[in-house]
């Protein structure tokens, strides 16, 4: 308050000439360099009437806020944008294609900012038509903008990477040049932060924390990653990449209050479905061409895919065969069906992770049945055949497989449910709105961690580890233990049969968890899933792949019952 009363007082010193004012208690002004105390006093700012009061001088009015603390005028858009460079630098750390960011992402991005009038368009949208008039927003582009080309722009890099440069946003720089905010509150934030949150035109797809990482998704589609949604997802729960409290990341000019911290704040994971259909929503939104096809080499796959979730399942090699059998048997290996076509709009989008899952449990339905009898007698089948054989190959036994698979699940579930107990909600970089708030909040937030650090120390509690790199698989099996853990080497004999010059399934029943699909625009899904209406077999084997790709069971429920649908088409049309 000392430098803002006299900083307008610019008039040397008569005796040491210097120009550096302080105020004394009375408010009088004096010299901090030789103490020479002058008759000028603090400017009366109030308006009330002091009876037999001297006025010594008038108040000038409102003075301008240091711009320090008044902090950069930003728009919601451009915070997103910096979660958006944040979240791609963080991929390319664990080891995805440079070329996502600077060439891919960059330029949905920017499509993104064209579609939705927020920049790179001759009227951008205003969200605040009451602070800004048409007449206010610069018009140095051209009148007729075409259309952003996908491979046409230059990168985050070189373009984006200061938030406040002309070249960074278009418009949305230039409108935040403005001088309509220059008396606003320190605490205002954003300068569309109010109006963002008001409902949106049919048609306009309004950006969210969840969009991010639809955004993300698309662009490592796009480039055919070795990424599914499902590690996407675990990745942010695990920390690897920035989702909450990413704001933390802004810089420090960049203020958030009220509306922006609704915008940037979000208290809960992001949900699977929500981030699909928001991508399948986004590709839309932003016309784009029919994806690079997803062929029998790429990853995402079902025949690689399953090869990935046998081996973290624990299952025999042997299984894959038959995967593929039901790959092809229901076309859902072709071209056409994997790959994303933004423009067909009835074209089911596919869930690549959620269906290999699926595949893999409809064979071990075909194989094991998976009614809480069929598989159990086999197990006790194979059982006494590998201890009267210890020698050469030995035959899947079902239960030692379920015993194996079910402690490992509960420790790793164990140290999910504590890491999650742990994890601090609260954003670690504390939010201040001044200059004058910032060492006070620093101050006090030194204290709470000082605090947590000995009451650590005092109850004995263990110091957390330090994180590590993620890796594609949660649960590892190693062919060389001699613990007789690892599965993958194991036959499915017992359960096959020679008929003709094919193999075939001894066990001649299946069992459909669901006779007829609902309505989806009705019922709003396919099928309703209810534990207690399934057997404890099945339970766990979808409660396993639930548990290794991060989704709800009944997601991969839903897509069992799709495929059995196709698989057994031509009975159920029958009957």
């Amino acid at each position: 308050m000392e430098e803002e009363d006299t900083r307008d007082y610019s008039e040397p010193c008569v005796q040491c000439s210097v120009i550096n004012w302080g105020l004394t208690d009375e408010g009088r002004f004096y010299c901090k360099s030789c103490h020479n105390v002058i008759e000028r006093t603090k400017e009366v700012l109030t308006s009330d009437v002091v009876p037999n009061a001297k006025i010594q001088s008038i108040s000038r009015g409102f003075r301008k806020r240091k711009k320090i603390d008044k902090g950069w005028e930003w728009y919601v858009c451009e915070g997103f944008q910096y979660i958006l460079k944040k979240q791609a630098e963080a991929l390319q750390t664990l080891g995805v294609c440079p070329q996502m960011k600077d060439e891919i992402l960059c330029n949905f991005w920017r499509l993104y900012l064209q579609k939705s009038k927020q920049a790179y368009c001759t009227t951008p949208a205003s969200y605040t038509s009451k602070a800004l008039s048409i007449s206010d927003i610069s018009t140095d582009v051209d009148s007729e903008p075409e259309r952003i080309n996908i491979h046409g722009l230059s990168s985050f890099s070189e373009s984006d990477g200061d938030l406040q440069t002309e070249s960074s946003f278009g418009h949305v720089s230039s409108i935040g040049k403005t001088s309509a905010r220059e008396t606003t509150s320190v605490c205002s934030g954003s300068i569309d932060g109010d109006s963002y949150l008001l409902k949106r035109k049919k048609g306009n797809l309004r950006m969210s924390m969840p969009m991010t990482l639809s955004f993300c998704y698309i662009a490592l589609l796009w480039l055919r990653e070795p990424v599914t949604l499902s590690d996407l997802l675990r990745f942010v729960k695990d920390g690897h990449i920035p989702y909450l409290n990413a704001f933390q990341y802004f810089p420090e000019e960049m203020k958030l209050y009220g509306a922006d911290l609704k915008i940037f704040r979000v208290e809960s994971w992001p949900v699977y479905e929500d981030v699909h259909n928001k991508m399948s929503e986004l590709s839309a939104f932003l016309d784009l061409p029919c994806f690079p096809a997803i062929t029998d080499s790429c990853f995402l796959h079902p025949n690689i895919l399953c090869i990935k979730y046998l081996m973290e399942a624990n299952l025999p090699d042997e299984l894959h065969n038959w995967t593929c059998r039901v790959v092809k048997k229901i076309n859902v290996g072709e071209t056409d069906f994997l790959t994303l076509d933004p423009m067909n709009k009835s074209a089911r989008k596919v869930k690549y992770d959620v269906l290999a899952a699926a595949i893999i449990i409809v064979v071990l339905k075909l194989l094991f049945l998976l009614d809480d009898q069929y598989e159990w007698l086999h197990a006790n089948i194979a059982g006494k055949r590998n201890q009267k054989n210890k020698e050469g190959c030995l035959w899947f036994d079902f239960k030692k497989w379920y015993k194996v698979i079910k402690k490992s699940v509960d420790v790793e579930q164990k140290k999910l449910d504590e890491e999650r107990a742990r994890y601090l909600w609260k954003c670690e970089k504390p939010l201040f709105y001044s200059a004058k708030e910032k060492s006070v909040v620093l101050k006090k937030r030194q204290m709470v961690v000082n605090l947590q650090r000995q009451f650590g120390t005092l109850s004995g509690s263990i110091q957390v580890a330090e994180k590590q790199s993620p890796s594609s698989f949660q649960l590892n099996w190693a062919e060389e233990n001699t613990d007789g853990n690892c599965f993958h080497g194991h036959v499915l004999e017992g359960v096959l049969q020679e008929k003709g010059n094919s193999l075939t399934t001894m066990n001649t029943k299946y069992w459909l968890c669901s006779v007829k699909l609902c309505n989806e625009k009705i019922c709003g899904q396919l099928t309703h899933y209810k534990e207690s209406d399934f057997p404890q077999t099945y339970q766990f084997v979808l409660n396993l792949f639930s548990f290794l790709l991060r989704v709800p069971a009944s997601l991969i429920h839903e897509e069992v019952c799709l495929i059995e649908h196709k698989l057994f088409k031509t009975k159920l049309h029958r009957k």
